[in-house]
């Protein structure tokens, strides 16, 4: 263990590796074979009576291989071995668990990591039950002294940060089982499929009872006290999929709780892209959750909610500082205006005829949409306020995703006045022109974009004839 640690301590990793695999190797043949507790080294220098009992010299020697397993995870893990990675460190905190050899706050954070891989798997039963167990153990910190050699914790002023940070986890948590569902749930224009609703649910019912014998199976942590408290943690939260609107909300109740606990610690003076993010996960708890309501005007409501807590930080940053966070925030609060003013175009088709509120309120959700984009497009030109020729990939989809929901944006616009209607429609055809001349310069950009693409070639085609019948019209009547 010790010539593993100081190979890995050298970034020799794969030198490490080879040490601490013959080290488990080790413990594995000497349990075969023998299988008593071996002495302790220090036992070599002591008086007969002073001699360890074996339940000591197991613990010992117990604790020796948890070590072994732990150095183990982090190895694998700096040699992208993931999945290997995942296993050692869930097998660690296991033993940790069983022999009390653990700092509660250490133990807990762990877990709470342990959770995100498992919830990149979609693995939603075992990545909440680590966090149950990591907001289980992490409960004890400052309570009982560790049994880690009977030391008390380090770091016990960092107990508000560590909190937060596991109920981060747990925002994740309910994100990702939200997006994952919704994933399952819609059609091919992003709308909710009743068919396969009705489907998946006549599949739980079927899959629920294989499922409960599949969980006595699941690696669980913990002595059966520990085990007590961490499955009530875990019934206060589904890990499978939401089916429906109510299903939804109780996750998104959670996750909700869960942000308001993060902010408590990761507040905005100290803590500025931690606190953005945290509100950017609750916005898009908010958006998932809309997908699952089918009330329109309840549902603009919802993105409404994402607006009143976007717009204020966005005002208070400096590009200069945030430009990340800044483009970011910019998209979002430009996709969320568009999703309201499509929502606002669906309800106004329900209609007989369209109000003047209505069409107000259209118009002016279409032109805050405008305005964001612009405001992203504009931060991607150079200090001369010249639009790049060619785009950087990283902004390449989202700034043409841009342009293209600008042209769209402009066809969208309601106005009485036939020159303004000319005048929309010219606009909307640069811009959808923009895309198709950039693709056919920069053929490699097709990929990103070729759903966008071919609308916008169909559109390049269209309007043209659209605005000379339009011309004609407005002639005849002058």
């Amino acid at each position: 263990n010790n010539l593993g640690i100081l190979w890995s301590q050298r970034d020799e990793i794969e030198t490490a590796q080879t040490y601490l695999e013959s080290a488990e190797a080790l413990y594995n043949q000497y349990m075969k074979e023998d299988g008593n507790p071996p002495l302790d080294p220090s036992e070599h220098f002591m008086a007969e009576e002073e001699k360890l009992t074996d339940q000591e010299r197991s613990k010992r020697f117990e604790k020796a291989y948890t070590h072994t397993l732990y150095y183990l995870a982090q190895v694998y893990q700096h040699l992208d071995m993931i999945e290997k990675a995942a296993q050692y460190c869930h097998t660690t905190l296991k033993r940790q668990l069983e022999y009390c050899g653990y700092y509660p706050v250490e133990w807990a954070r762990n877990a709470a990591t342990l959770s995100q891989y498992y919830l990149s798997k979609e693995c939603f039963m075992e990545a909440r039950h680590c966090l149950a167990a990591a907001s289980v153990i992490f409960s004890q910190a400052g309570q009982v002294p560790s049994a880690e050699d009977d030391e008390t914790e380090p770091d016990q002023q960092d107990l508000p940060e560590r909190k937060a940070e596991i109920a981060r986890c747990w925002i994740k948590y309910c994100l990702n089982l939200l997006q994952s569902a919704r994933k399952l749930l819609e059609d091919n224009i992003g709308e909710l499929d009743p068919d396969r609703q009705l489907e998946l649910k006549a599949q739980r019912k079927k899959e629920e009872d294989e499922k409960e014998k599949g969980r006595k199976k699941a690696v669980l942590f913990g002595t059966s006290d520990i085990c007590d408290s961490v499955l009530a943690m875990e019934e206060k939260v589904s890990s499978v999929y939401p089916l429906d609107f109510q299903e939804a909300r109780e996750i998104f109740l959670v996750g909700q709780n869960y942000v308001q606990e993060a902010k408590e610690f990761f507040q905005v003076d100290g803590y500025v892209t931690d606190h953005i993010e945290i509100v950017q996960d609750h916005s898009a708890l908010f958006k998932v959750l809309a997908f699952f309501e089918e009330d329109y005007e309840r549902r603009c409501k919802m993105h409404k909610r994402r607006i009143d807590m976007l717009e204020p930080i966005y005002a208070d940053l400096n590009p200069q500082y945030y430009l990340l966070i800044c483009r970011q925030l910019q998209c979002e609060l430009a996709d969320t205006y568009y999703e309201m003013m499509d929502l606002k175009v669906a309800i106004g088709n329900r209609l007989e005829k369209l109000d003047s509120h209505t069409v107000k309120k259209i118009n002016s959700l279409a032109q805050f949409a405008i305005k964001y984009y612009e405001l992203f497009l504009d931060s991607l030109r150079n200090p001369d306020k010249v639009f790049p020729e060619k785009l950087e990939e990283d902004v390449l989809r989202p700034a043409m995703v841009a342009k293209f929901h600008i042209a769209r944006l402009y066809g969208k616009l309601i106005t009485s006045d036939s020159k303004k209607q000319l005048e929309n429609m010219q606009t909307s055809l640069e811009y959808y022109t923009f895309l198709v001349d950039y693709c056919e310069k920069y053929p490699d950009a097709v990929p990103a974009i070729e759903t966008e693409l071919e609308l916008s070639k169909e559109m390049v085609n269209l309007l043209p004839a659209s605005m000379e019948r339009l011309r004609a019209k407005v002639s005849s009547f002058v």
